[in-house]
């Protein structure tokens, strides 16, 4: 008889984000991931020490996937300021859109940004690298002034926090909050150039 396939992370964290949306990210426990994968809880905690650790992980997932989808945004050719805004709104754009269409696992962002500082500054260095990326194009090509680069990313990162921070989600339903956005964003804009 051959023995079945080893578990892997993935599944593991497959299951995890299944069980994140169905219990939310306070009640989600190891247990419930387990039983999901037909395994033992300790076959999980070989993959995760903790459930915090869980979820960090399957956060990260999530950050990451995002942080790649934005990266050809940075990366393209063109208008520094029109990459920078097209960026800042898809950033926006996927943490709103979580929030009202995926309301547990975006609960676990929320409950990972405040447990785990070192996730959320890889997670921001990430971010910011690249807009830092996007100011340094706009000055290479004079559409931004040369003190742009020195501290503006994390700046940026810092003036749209309304916009995209969990600890503001009950901001996002205003109606207007996208108008605020553009206002913040003519300020950025300003400074800029």
């Amino acid at each position: 008889m051959m023995a079945a396939e080893p578990l892997t992370r993935e599944q593991v964290l497959a299951a995890a984000e299944e069980a994140l949306r169905r219990y939310g990210p306070t009640k989600m426990n190891v247990v419930d991931v387990a039983q999901a994968l037909g395994v033992s809880h300790g076959s999980v905690y070989r993959h995760f020490p903790t459930k915090a650790a869980l979820r960090a992980a399957v956060v990260r997932k999530g950050l990451e996937k995002k942080a790649a989808q934005l990266l050809p945004i940075a990366e393209e050719s063109g208008p520094a300021a029109d990459r920078l805004h097209r960026w800042l709104l898809a950033l926006i754009e996927f943490k709103q859109r979580l929030a009202r269409e995926d309301p547990e696992l975006f609960g676990a962002h929320a409950v990972v940004d405040k447990d785990d500082a070192a996730l959320v500054r890889e997670h921001v260095g990430v971010l910011t690298g690249q807009i830092a990326r996007i100011l340094e194009d706009g000055v290479d090509s004079g559409e931004f002034r040369g003190s742009a680069l020195e501290g503006s990313a994390l700046a940026i990162w810092h003036a749209t926090t309304r916009f995209h921070h969990p600890a503001h989600r009950y901001e996002w339903t205003d109606p207007k909050i996208g108008e605020d956005f553009e206002r913040v964003w003519t300020l950025i804009l300003d400074g800029l150039t």
